[in-house]
């Protein structure tokens, strides 16, 4: 390649999973040691078999193959609104919906509407990765809000409100949390919109993993308030309520007028969410709160038995958060960075996992663990090998 690419991308690290994955292309492994994956967060479980029966009766509708209005079709917002009341009380309607092409399109959305190159949005640490690297990728600074151990991942109102300058565009948090799988609670959430709305900037959450809280609480009261959108944002992700995440099933939640300003991106970007997405969606939201409420209750019980497990007496690697898909520990190698002490995992136990420093500034003592895509059986083999690495 001869000719130069954007500056903004050259600072952008190549995506985590794939430098991970690298790793170990190639390599077989015995039947006596097989190699446990706890890089991705990929749900191990098919999308309901009746969700599945229902898109093969769809397939010969020669409709299935077209577009859709870019923002999605009317009915199927129609069906996400209804599945918002239930699960917060309250929600958006369908003209506050923009589908898309998952939760990271959603945020790409977001961002370009709210952004301009040389602004700034704050970021609380450790960071879903891909959201850096989008803000990188645009020009945008992130702006990282320190982790802090005694915290348990939840962010300090305090600390996040001395960074906002004159450039800042937005909050950016994620809930419940990837990495730490914490949860921000509702009194939490509520602060930090007030403070958005003193600093005239947008609160921005991405709650991808809101079907995944222990008991299935209201996540937050936000869309009970008659102005949520006036400051509020959602980055939402049906991918892995319904274990769609190959289908690409997110959607972008803000006032009518946010959508509007983002459906010019949409348009350019990708035109609308596939027909055949859509259509999984609406079903979902329309028949499987039960079938979503039994693998939140798995998950939480997977949780339960890791923690148990991870917290044994002789494990050097010690658990700082988790709940959900995710672990976030420290690792027990001083001089060692999170990437040095994952490739050997992966070299000398079979055992994939991510280096602490991909989720932001200062993280290379620590590894996330995402153990959604790993059955509860192979759980106690995974703890295993990391007391015995250590």
């Amino acid at each position: 390649m001869k000719f130069p690419i954007s500056p903004n991308i050259k600072e952008v690290h190549f995506p985590p999973i794939s430098e991970v994955k690298g790793w170990i292309a190639g390599r077989s492994f015995p039947a006596d040691k097989p190699l446990v994956d706890l890089c991705q967060a990929i749900p191990d479980y098919a999308p309901a078999a009746e969700l599945t029966a229902h898109l093969k009766g769809l397939i010969d509708d020669p409709l299935i193959s077209k577009y859709s209005p870019d923002e999605g079709l009317p009915e199927v917002r129609e069906a996400v609104a209804n599945w918002y009341r239930r699960k917060y009380g309250a929600g958006p309607n369908p003209a506050q919906l923009c589908l898309s092409i998952g939760a990271s399109q959603a945020f790409w959305l977001a961002m370009m509407v709210l952004c301009r190159q040389g602004d700034e949005v704050i970021v609380q640490l450790p960071a879903y990765f891909d959201h850096p690297m989008g803000l990188k990728a645009l020009g945008v600074r992130p702006v990282f809000a320190p982790f802090a151990e005694g915290r348990g991942g939840l962010p300090d109102i305090d600390g996040i409100a001395s960074l906002v300058t004159r450039r800042t565009r937005a909050l950016l948090l994620v809930t419940p949390s990837n990495p730490t799988g914490a949860v921000l609670p509702p009194q939490l959430v509520g602060q930090l919109l007030e403070l958005a709305r003193q600093k005239n900037i947008a609160l921005v959450l991405d709650e991808t993993y809101n079907a995944f809280i222990p008991g299935g609480p209201v996540p937050h009261e936000l869309f009970a308030d008659a102005a949520w959108s006036d400051h509020y944002i959602q980055i939402a992700s049906f991918g892995k309520t319904f274990a769609l995440t190959g289908y690409r099933a997110g959607a972008l939640v803000a006032s009518e007028a946010f959508i509007h300003h983002a459906l010019k991106v949409q348009d350019s970007m990708a035109v609308c969410q596939p027909r055949i997405t859509q259509h999984a969606v609406k079903y979902g939201c329309e028949h499987l709160d039960d079938w979503a409420a039994a693998n939140c209750a798995m998950m939480a019980r997977r949780h339960d038995r890791f923690r148990e497990e991870f917290c044994r007496p002789g494990n050097p690697f010690s658990l700082v958060a988790s709940g959900g898909f995710f672990a976030w520990v420290r690792h027990p190698f001083a001089g060692l960075t999170g990437r040095q002490v994952a490739k050997r995992l992966a070299d000398e136990a079979n055992l994939l996992c991510l280096p602490g420093e991909v989720f932001g500034p200062g993280l290379e003592s620590y590894l996330r663990l995402a153990f959604g895509n790993i059955g509860e059986e192979q759980i106690g083999e995974a703890v295993e090998r990391f007391l015995a690495f250590g």
